[in-house]
């Protein structure tokens, strides 16, 4: 796990380094936004394919610059106000679709809100106590996966709003980047030793 830095590993091939740059291009892109906004959905295309297919698409979202081939271009999705619990696991990319991303924004509670009660009310208290603790972390995460399988992730804590402080890593959201995964592939949903069921296509 990295800070300050969009730099996949160094021993990764041009697929990771792209997924690294277009994660963080998400990233900023987010953060010039504010905090406390709604989550968003990106598809990744390649950059080249896009200009060609839909060029008036590229120009506007300035994939036809100089310099822009080789790379990735996050297009915006409409989530029709749908949760990305309940969004994710009902799409299925069409093929020219390279990747996904999503922005998320999080809050990390204190370790004993991980194991809560299994009373109800109890569970509630506990949960609500926690979420005000000030201990407790806000985070806008940006997570982006690739069908050739790379993963990459930007975390920015609230606290240290800086571009310079961004977490990077490829693998710092586990579950949400299998989620995606599973978006590209959705064989990948049912695979055993996940414990999971099928996601069924749309």
């Amino acid at each position: 796990m990295s800070a300050g830095t969009p730099d996949a590993d160094p021993d990764a091939g041009p697929d990771a380094d792209r997924l690294a740059a277009v994660v963080r291009e998400v990233e900023l892109h987010a953060s010039r936004a504010g905090w406390d906004q709604p989550a968003q959905l990106f598809a990744l295309v390649d950059t080249a394919e896009l200009a060609q297919r839909e060029p008036q698409l590229a120009a506007m979202l300035g994939a036809d610059e100089p310099g822009s081939a080789g790379s990735l271009t996050p297009v915006e999705q409409e989530t029709s106000g749908d949760s990305l619990e309940e969004l994710l696991p009902r799409i299925v990319w069409p093929p020219e679709v390279a990747g996904c991303a999503v922005v998320l924004e999080a809050t990390t509670l204190p370790p004993e809100a991980c194991a809560l009660p299994e009373d109800p009310t109890a569970a509630e208290d506990l949960a609500a106590r926690a979420s005000s603790d000030p201990d407790r972390e806000e985070a806008r995460v940006v997570a982006g996966v690739l069908r050739s399988g790379e993963a990459w992730c930007a975390v920015r804590q609230r606290s240290h709003d800086e571009d310079d402080l961004v977490l990077t890593g490829s693998d710092l959201v586990p579950a949400l980047l299998q989620l995606l995964h599973t978006t590209l592939d959705p064989a990948l949903a049912a695979d055993p030793d996940d414990g999971e069921s099928p996601t069924p296509d749309e």
